[in-house]
């Protein structure tokens, strides 16, 4: 029995009330908008979208939800545009408290919704991935692919068949999925799925929205990261078309099957191809989010032997004296404090000069205390880990600060070279083994 993520419902600004769900536990927010029509709670009915979903879960935080007049969300009286398909994934986005998004869509509407949003909010979207992409789901003389034809399901075909598909024709025709059509089970999942997804008269209306679906126009403003899947082959010149107009826009053509929705058919090559594009973004944004800085590490000299001599009232006042004045001078130096731990201070700073002239500025000042700080500088990249500095620079920094003694300031190779001319002098301290680091490290006292 597949345990069924709860169904919530968010308020959109004109007061709709949208179904949608959250599971999983990846490092990414995910959300999913479906093609055409959905039912949250039928999809888990069924163990091939059940398996999808789950497995979709394992690489993302998914939010999904049923579009106006579908499924467990409002029925409505006039169906919507992509404008407002785009703001009813920023009420489910918002109502699911999440910032910054990887949108999946499938085919021309799912797709077309989060091409526009990703065009018009790419603040808040990670990333794009567009299942069986189409711009345009009209013959046009300028979008030469023509993807829908004679062949649809006609308007008449739809109100008389309508929740009664139970033959394989109806899967083909309706789902578009070849692998699962002569199964008697899926043959009644997919009838009861669409009885409850809309009425014949919203099955209609949608299928007409469908058709005036044009997003080109959108396609050069999407900045985000983007991929683009199609199942076949023949379908490659649609998908290097699209990616043509969106900058830096991947293609990834899958082993050829003519099953159209990810949740059924073949499942192992989509998370392959979808987990690698999602790691390589990953991969990208670390990059992004590193700076450079200058890292301070202090710490007071025998603070263990200092709180014993002077007891535990008075050593406190003493440590609560000695942070006023490392703050203080942080302040005035435009140093940032990013950590307290006992008597110690980690701190950055975006100029190295400013860093060397703070830290001898501590290690004199504090000294009136009767107490002397050791202190390390070192220069380098840095990750920005939930907005503060990390990785080995932090590392290097803080191994440097350790080697220092009684009123020493010592600063990596890096620090002296970045501050020539700045009128600041070091001495050679030597080369030092520093713990984690593969090669010995050359070192500068700061004088003065």
């Amino acid at each position: 029995m597949v345990n069924v993520p709860e169904t919530r419902w968010a308020k959109t600004a004109d007061g709709t009330y949208l179904a949608y769900q959250v599971w999983g536990d990846g490092p990414v927010d995910l959300l999913y908008v479906s093609g055409w029509l959905s039912h949250l709670e039928l999809y888990w009915e069924h163990p091939a979208p059940a398996r999808f979903f789950r497995r979709l879960g394992s690489v993302a935080r998914v939010i999904m939800f049923d579009k106006r007049g579908s499924g467990l969300s409002d029925r409505v009286t006039a169906f919507p545009d992509l404008e407002t398909m785009m703001d009813d994934v920023r009420a489910v986005l918002d109502a699911a408290g999440s910032e910054r998004t990887v949108l999946w869509g499938d085919g021309p509407d799912g797709g077309g919704t989060c091409a526009v949003y990703a065009a018009s909010h790419p603040s808040r979207t990670q990333a794009f991935v567009w299942w069986q992409a189409e711009a345009c789901a009209m013959s046009a003389p300028d979008y030469p692919f023509s993807p829908r034809g004679e062949e649809d399901t006609s308007d008449e075909e739809i109100l008389r068949t309508w929740g009664q598909m139970e033959g394989a024709e109806g899967i083909l025709r309706y789902v578009g999925c070849p692998s699962i059509a002569e199964e008697p089970e899926a043959q009644r999942w997919i009838s009861k799925f669409y009885r409850y997804a809309a009425t014949p008269g919203g099955a209609l209306a949608f299928s007409r929205m469908y058709d005036t679906i044009d997003v080109r126009g959108a396609l050069s403003s999407i900045q985000v990261p983007t991929l683009l899947v199609k199942r076949l082959e023949r379908d490659r010149p649609e998908a290097e078309w699209i990616a043509a107009r969106i900058p830096g826009a991947r293609v990834a053509i899958l082993a050829d099957s003519e099953d159209f929705p990810p949740i059924l058919g073949d499942q192992d090559e989509i998370f392959s191809v979808v987990g690698s594009f999602l790691d390589s973004v990953r991969e990208e944004e670390a990059e992004f989010d590193r700076v450079l800085a200058t890292v301070m590490f202090t710490d007071i000299v025998d603070s263990t032997v200092k709180a014993v001599e002077l007891g535990d009232r008075r050593w406190r006042e003493l440590v609560e004296q000695h942070h006023g004045i490392v703050r203080g001078l942080l302040s005035r130096y435009r140093g940032r404090e990013i950590d307290t731990a006992g008597d110690g201070f980690f701190a950055s700073f975006d100029g190295p000069a400013r860093a060397v002239r703070c830290a001898t500025a501590i290690s004199q000042a504090v000294r009136s205390l009767g107490i002397d700080v050791r202190a390390g500088l070192h220069t380098g990249e840095c990750e920005l880990i939930d907005g503060k500095p990390g990785g080995a620079s932090v590392v290097v920094g803080a191994r440097i600060g350790a080697l220092a003694g009684p009123g020493e300031v010592l600063a990596s190779q890096t620090v002296k070279d970045l501050v020539t001319g700045s009128g600041l002098a070091f001495e050679d301290a030597g080369e030092h083994e520093l713990k984690g680091m593969p090669e010995p490290w050359r070192l500068y006292r700061v004088m003065g």
